[in-house]
């Protein structure tokens, strides 16, 4: 008895769909046709939500919704008509609504792909138009678009002209890093000397500044002579290793090289860091 009375209740609901559908007044819009118009309808109101200049006045905004419904080749007239009648349909119209909804966060997804595209092809172009011995005032480890950091060179003469001092540092002030984390983030700084190169490295793992000290001479005991080594290369770079994305809020600033006096941002604890030498001949 349980099972007639679902079933006729069953019935009931769809015959009264139908006959709402049936009953449609030729004034209003099918389904499939007002998805796409209340689709349209939403992108030009966002878009005169969003774009104050161009759409400053009620006639500006008027004559954009306007246009959709020319777009369409219905009257504003037939658009209320068929908003009216859908309402009074709520199930029907919050499916619509949502179907609507999904479309329109399809299409901001697709978009946002393509601006993030032209936005990368945009910064490629302006890091190609540096020198490889640019080095950044601020850098950031996008959200959006996924960086892993940056690195410089700097040769002989670029250190003449860019290194004034025999002591000097490379440094950075880091924001960003979520507490109680690991980051798999790091800093180096390569010194090549005629004879030696030295390596200095840290690991980025807290929230403040960070130095790596320099010298443009070593001085060396060899048979009881001083034989002075000059710099002739610098290498240095900061690099994230992120698939997670966890640590994409990272920020570094104030990132220089050059004196240390020059600096506030001098670390004075970073000039005790041991330092590794390793032979020329050892790398070849």
């Amino acid at each position: 008895m349980n099972r007639k009375v679902v079933a006729y209740l069953l019935a009931s609901v769809i015959l009264s769909i139908l006959f709402s559908f049936c009953n449609r007044p030729r004034e209003v819009l099918s389904r499939k046709n007002m998805e796409k118009l209340m689709y349209d309808v939403y992108i030009a109101e966002a878009l005169i939500d969003n774009d104050y200049q161009n759409f400053d006045t009620p006639e500006k905004k008027e004559a954009l919704i306007n246009e959709v419904f020319r777009k369409h080749k219905i009257t504003q007239a037939e658009w209320d008509t068929s908003l009216s009648w859908y309402s009074d349909k709520i199930e029907i119209y919050l499916k619509m609504n949502d179907s609507v909804k999904a479309r329109l966060q399809r299409y901001h997804k697709a978009t946002e792909q393509i601006m993030n595209r032209q936005l990368q092809q945009e910064r490629d172009l302006a890091a190609w138009s540096y020198s490889p011995s640019y080095i950044p005032n601020n850098y950031a480890f996008d959200e959006i678009i996924p960086k892993n950091g940056f690195r410089f060179r700097l040769d002989t003469a670029e250190i003449t002209n860019k290194i004034k001092s025999a002591e000097f540092d490379f440094g950075f002030n880091v924001i960003g890093v979520p507490a109680n984390s690991n980051p798999n983030l790091r800093t180096m700084l390569m010194l090549e000397y005629k004879d030696t190169i030295i390596y200095r490295t840290e690991l980025i793992n807290e929230n403040r500044n960070y130095t790596l000290h320099g010298q443009k001479y070593l001085t060396n005991l060899k048979d009881t002579l001083v034989l002075n080594d000059t710099l002739q290369k610098i290498t240095g770079f900061v690099k994230l290793q992120d698939r997670s994305g966890k640590y994409r809020n990272i920020r570094l600033s104030n990132i220089f090289l050059g004196n240390p006096n020059d600096s506030l941002l001098q670390d004075q604890n970073s000039l005790s860091m041991p330092q590794e030498r390793i032979p020329m001949e050892s790398m070849r």
